[in-house]
């Protein structure tokens, strides 16, 4: 993606003299507390930005679309306005916000500066407060209008939750096309709401297992293209691409380690055993981290590097483990009823989400890291592959519902309440989160 041409500054005195105030009040806040189940969302008036060709309209309708859908927000219709803000600097009348119990308010223009680059403005009010939280400026090419619109919906969201947003972001999947016995997958990316799609693969050969740097706009993954499955690197914005090695046996389940600096990955062997390999990607060295007669896969690092978990049947079933970089320690951490599979780490360290199958179902939950608190967020006919938003707050997911002819994608927040439907043209599986943009 083209560097966004920006400028972000934190907008001083505003033309009624007013200053941006540093403090939160408690009013117009989101408290944020998974265990309980429900989260009251936060009634925001988000108003459309003044413009002349209606690109304004557009940049506000996306901040509303991005609030609505992480289910701490909720936007108040516009018909209900009683004010009709003419001009984004002056202070709004406050009273005919609290009237229509608009907790928040988001005023904002978009002009063309000289150059031809977008200036985008947004100022956030506490309308029972009667302050101004927080205003910004951005300067952008019209073509990343749509990047300006998520990062205000972040800065709203930091502003107003306490905790980073995620909306910045993009998701590259396997797409699916065609009958389902003659079906091309290719590697895809889009934004995080399912808009900007590109294609990164051609589809003459099988790719699965997409993942993500955490440090570069690069993914790995895995390719049917030679005859077996072998690991690739691809840098997303040039479409450069090489293989990670040429291992015996097969390649499965590539992550990165979040200093990307390496790679973690499971081979099968002659004797169909499959054990846990890291690669160092500089120097190509390989450590082998476990060594068991058991299927040891699906390996994903703690944030801070220093942990891993897996999955592992050597128990009898598969279940999770949990162990040490270095492969030291491997401890097993559930003991629910079924199967697990595909943990992934929370980028807070705090969580570790999974797939299930237990009496029939398919089930994505969570649990904290040493194997306690299991929660289920959610269960179908199928459904796998959970991925984490980069504050952790969020999982991404694909179902395929009985009699739909292929999987799609869904997302869900911890309390597990809030479940919407990511759209995309063909059916689509394996989604695989970035982090925030730069």
């Amino acid at each position: 993606m083209k560097h966004l041409l920006k400028t972000i500054m934190l907008m001083g005195a505003l033309a009624t003299g007013m200053s941006a105030v540093t403090t939160l009040p408690a009013r117009a806040r989101v408290e944020i507390d998974v265990n309980k189940g429900t989260v009251e969302p936060l009634p925001i008036a988000i108003t459309d930005f003044l413009s002349g060709d209606g690109i304004g309209a557009e940049i506000s309708s996306i901040v509303s679309a991005d609030l609505k859908r992480s289910g701490l927000f909720a936007p108040i219709d516009k018909g209900a306005f009683i004010e009709k803000i003419s001009n984004p600097d002056a202070q709004p009348r406050f009273e005919d916000w609290k009237v229509i119990n608009a907790q928040a308010l988001v005023t904002g223009r978009v002009t063309q500066e000289a150059d031809g680059r977008l200036r985008a403005q947004y100022r956030l009010w506490d309308t029972f407060a009667g302050q101004q939280l927080v205003g910004e400026q951005f300067f952008s090419s019209k073509a990343n209008s749509r990047r300006v619109a998520h990062i205000i919906a972040d800065a709203i969201y930091a502003r107003l939750t306490g905790e980073k947003g995620y909306f910045d972001t993009r998701v590259v999947f396997v797409d699916e096309s065609g009958a389902k016995t003659q079906r091309k997958r290719r590697l895809a990316i889009m934004d995080q709401d399912g808009a900007n799609v590109r294609y990164l693969s051609d589809g003459r050969a099988i790719a699965m297992t997409p993942r993500f740097s955490p440090t570069r706009q690069e993914i790995t993954y895995m390719s049917y293209e030679s005859g077996q499955p072998q690991v690739y690197l691809l840098q997303i914005e040039t479409g450069q691409r090489e293989l990670v090695g040429n291992f015996p046996g097969m390649t499965f389940a590539p992550r990165f380690s979040p200093d990307g600096q390496r790679v973690i990955m499971s081979l099968l062997r002659d004797d169909g055993n499959s054990n846990i390999f890291s690669m160092d990607l500089r120097s190509r060295t390989t450590t082998r981290l476990t060594n068991s007669s058991a299927i040891d896969t699906s390996p994903s690092y703690s944030p801070d590097g220093s942990k891993i978990v897996f999955t592992s049947d050597r128990g009898g079933r598969p279940q999770i483990y949990v162990m040490g970089a270095d492969g030291s320690g491997q401890t097993r951490i559930s003991f629910g009823e079924g199967s697990y599979s595909t943990p992934v780490w929370s980028p807070r360290g705090d969580l570790i989400a999974f797939t299930k199958q237990s009496g029939g179902q398919f089930q994505i939950g969570v649990m904290k890291t040493d194997g306690s608190g299991e929660r289920i967020l959610t269960s179908g006919f199928q459904q796998e592959g959970p991925t984490w938003a980069p504050n952790g707050r969020v999982l991404m997911f694909f179902r395929e519902a009985a009699g739909s002819g292929g999987p799609r994608l869904y997302s869900i927040d911890l309390t597990g309440r809030n479940e919407q439907p990511v759209p995309t043209a063909n059916f689509a599986s394996d989604p695989a989160w970035s982090p925030l943009l730069e």
